[in-house]
């Protein structure tokens, strides 16, 4: 009854609520604190006393002095790394950023007119790395530690490297939903109280989505998407545009990424997410050294700043899950995230995803009746 209420007072109340949010200060620090490390240029590149590049490749690196960055990755999220890599190295990154579909369509064009313009690509979705790397778009190099690294890390002999994880899992609008009302469980999600408040991405968003219904399909069964679907959730075409309705009070619980909820809550957003009892699904980001590149030396300078324990830092703070283990797993808005082995951080292989996902959007689609 206190949930109906709430729901019955913040009906007239969030409008209000959410303008003054939006109109509230900007925080005053940022997602990622890239002044705090501390960094020598004197010999190469040691940054928190790492060192990620010798004298010869970091001058190499500066004398180009700049490189092209073809991304699939969030702009936002982007930014903040470019952001940090051009603060420690002094190396300009030109951003190219599109969805990772429409990123392999101009990637695999280009390369195919022997006109590719990236030094570096990063991408989400195996499948699309492995069609880029068919195509002759990656060229092999070994980041400082590569032997350390597993077939997990270090894909083709260092042809793309996966760099980091992000985590799917779902956040609630809270100026609608107080922490103590929040669902903490995904089969919380199909109780009557969410129904007709839930926001969802469709399944052939990209390779984040359908790696989020594999992990419900196989860590909570399948009976949990038909019970999804009959809360008539409001289905949006990518999770971008879920997060925006969910931070402007459209919907009140919302599957969500926690690196963008961690940026939108630094805007002031008035979001949140959860760890759900049952676990979160992690997908793959890769990135990997063009075999066009222009700019070889700022290219591999900017592949061994990402893998390094500082690039690898820097992901962690937006909340995304460091590739490399000895890199802390990530503790965004008070929430300290599970460590790797905890069985909560759920990585399906790769091969698994890509053999799955024709039945998986097939029973998706006819499950939830989008066309």
């Amino acid at each position: 009854m206190r949930t109906r209420l709430r729901y019955a007072l913040t009906a007239l109340t969030v409008p209000l609520a959410l303008a003054a949010a939006s109109c509230a200060a900007p925080p005053s620090v940022a997602v990622v604190d890239a002044e705090s490390a501390t960094v020598d240029t004197s010999d190469g590149l040691v940054v928190d006393s790492e060192r990620i590049a010798d004298a010869e490749l970091f001058e190499a690196a500066r004398a180009e002095g700049s490189l092209s960055l073809y991304s699939g990755y969030v702009e936002n999220s982007e930014k903040q790394v470019i952001a940090a890599f051009e603060r420690d190295t002094g190396i300009e990154v030109n951003l190219v950023r599109l969805v990772p579909n429409r990123l392999a369509e101009r990637v695999l064009s280009e390369q195919g007119a022997g006109r590719l313009g990236a030094d570096v690509v990063r991408t989400s979705d195996y499948d699309i790395a492995m069609r880029m790397y068919d195509a002759g778009v990656f060229t092999g190099h070994d980041v400082p530690g590569a032997d350390s690294l597993d077939d997990t890390v270090r894909y083709r002999d260092g042809a793309f490297y996966r760099v980091f994880n992000p985590l799917y899992t779902f956040a609630y609008n809270t100026v609608l939903v107080d922490p103590e009302d929040a669902p903490t469980s995904w089969e919380e999600l199909t109780e009557d109280r969410w129904r007709g408040h839930l926001g969802i991405t469709q399944v052939g968003a990209g390779g984040s989505s359908l790696t989020l219904t594999r992990f419900q399909e196989e860590r909570l069964g399948p009976d949990f998407l038909p019970a999804l679907a009959d809360q008539r959730p409001r289905i949006f075409d990518s999770s971008s545009a879920a997060l925006e309705s969910l931070a402007r009070g459209e919907v009140s619980v919302a599957t969500a990424v926690v690196s963008s909820v961690n940026i939108a809550a630094a805007k002031n957003a008035p979001v949140d997410f959860v760890v759900p009892e049952e676990g979160m699904a992690a997908y793959d980001y890769f990135v990997g050294k063009t075999t066009s590149a222009r700019h070889e030396a700022a290219a591999e300078l900017f592949l061994d700043w990402n893998l390094s324990q500082r690039g690898q830092d820097v992901f962690r703070q937006i909340g995304e899950f460091p590739a490399r283990s000895d890199v802390s797993p990530p503790e965004i808005l008070g929430h300290q995230l599970p460590a790797a082995d905890s069985g909560l951080i759920v990585r399906i292989p790769p091969q698994e995803l890509i053999d799955a996902a024709e039945a998986d959007q097939r029973r998706w689609l006819s499950l939830f009746g989008y066309l």
